[in-house]
């Protein structure tokens, strides 16, 4: 056993693991990785426990994370890159980039000359249309279908290709197979979205291979969220978030279960083809590159919603999001919600948190305003779509909510009166009464 002290945080490694010193005694374990010491951005709202993007088919239940990143003046790298994204790049010369990446690839027949993945959301809509009227490009637009279509998410997946004007290929995985990788990530890691992930990350390289089409345009780059701010200084993604090298011996793993063991579960290995990594060999020999469209245009999420709703008739919630307050944001899964609120039971992070973050960056509302707003939504359980989630997952209420406060950081989290209640919150960074 060891003990260190982190950021004023005593702490103790033991077996392998590490805990903090409790406020009446005792330890509390620290998981995933997880700073053991709670901050708060001081410009926006996120806390330094926010997960970075990941490599999804290496993700197993003892995977440590990788967390945003904080300086010496305890603001995180998002908000420090959205203050050289506000004030520090030189947009015109960026879209003048896009000008030349766009004349190298454009056809002059109409045929396919970019790929643009998405799942008819205000982002996809917003870049497949900006590529289409505002660059003269012949987008192909490729969808990895969601768990389980919202009716506003069929009806905007519908109004881009049809109001819009995009083929599009609507990939939907066997649904036993997806419900089942769906179940185990969920029992696994509490990551019940991964399934779709995998796809959201690889099915459109793999499409551009099967296509011919070497030019693939995605929307922001997540380290505009809080992924390392040197990843936004290159135009392209990381092949390493959607290639691998296939013939190597590397272990996969699917919902937190290495593949060669799926067979247990009534997977056998070739259904997994939709699942898998494209293959990062025949990537580089046909050369094909994926951009981030936000690289060379300044992205800016509630100006993709209200050109969205302007050009294509794209709708947003009737109602506020669970969770939120917001209407118009990953809208078109009923397993969303549980995607964020699983990241709240994880990460102490809920729906709220990540929307007053961005919209604090982007100079919407003030960091006041974005901590009331977290205040009031940001614990908030999403019921409306609950009894078709639980049915998809085939458990009960009780032994969904056992699993899911399995997963719980007793370093962020203590149960009083049968109530879970965060130690660290944005309005009151020490503990809260622990």
């Amino acid at each position: 056993m060891t003990c260190r002290d982190d950021t004023a945080i005593h702490t103790v490694e033991k077996d392998g693991r590490t805990y903090v010193d409790g406020p009446s005694g005792g330890l509390l374990e620290v998981k995933y990785g997880l700073p053991p010491a709670v901050a708060f951005c001081r410009r926006c709202v996120i806390s330094n426990q926010r997960p970075s993007s990941s490599v999804e088919f290496k993700h197993t239940k003892d995977s440590k994370k990788t967390t945003i990143h904080f300086d010496e003046d305890g603001i995180c790298d998002a908000c420090r890159y959205a203050e050289q994204k506000n004030h520090g790049v030189d947009w015109e010369q960026r879209r003048a980039w896009l000008s030349e990446l766009c004349d190298r690839y454009r056809s002059r027949n109409g045929s396919y000359d970019c790929l643009v993945p998405g799942s008819g959301g205000k982002d996809s809509i917003y870049a497949a249309m900006i590529l289409k009227n505002d660059y003269d490009m012949h987008p192909l637009t490729v969808t990895w279908a969601p768990h389980l279509y919202t009716d506003v998410g069929w009806h905007n997946h519908q109004a881009w290709i049809h109001t819009g004007g995009f083929d599009n290929f609507l990939f939907t995985p066997d649904g036993q197979i997806h419900r089942k990788l769906t179940q185990q990530a969920f029992r696994n890691l509490l990551h019940p979205f991964q399934p779709f992930i995998f796809g959201q990350k690889n099915y459109a390289p793999k499409m551009a291979l099967k296509m011919g089409i070497p030019l693939v345009f995605y929307g922001e780059n997540e380290a505009e969220y809080g992924n390392a701010v040197k990843d936004n200084a290159r135009a392209t993604r990381d092949r390493s978030y959607f290639a691998s090298a296939i013939q190597s011996n590397e272990t996969l793993y699917f919902g937190g279960v290495p593949m060669e063991e799926l067979r247990s579960h009534g997977i056998l290995p070739g259904q997994m083809d939709p699942y898998m990594p494209a293959d990062a060999d025949a990537l580089a020999d046909a050369e094909v590159d994926v951009h981030y469209l936000g690289y060379y245009l300044n992205w800016v999420p509630q100006e993709c919603y209200y050109y969205s709703s302007e050009h294509v008739g794209f709708l947003a919630n009737e109602d506020r999001t669970e969770g939120t307050y917001s209407k118009y944001n990953s809208i078109d899964d009923k397993t969303d919600p549980y995607h964020y609120w699983t990241t709240l039971v994880k990460f102490g992070i809920g729906r709220a948190t990540y929307d007053a973050s961005q919209e604090i960056r982007n100079e919407h509302i003030t960091r006041e305003e974005g901590v009331a707003l977290v205040n009031r939504y940001d614990q908030e359980f999403p019921r409306k779509y609950f009894p078709e989630f639980l049915d998809y997952l085939d458990m009960c209420e009780d032994e969904f909510f056992e699993i899911a406060d399995s997963f719980r950081s007793p370093h962020l989290w203590k149960k009083t009166a049968g109530v879970w209640q965060l130690r660290h919150c944005v309005t009151n960074p020490g503990d809260v009464d622990a």
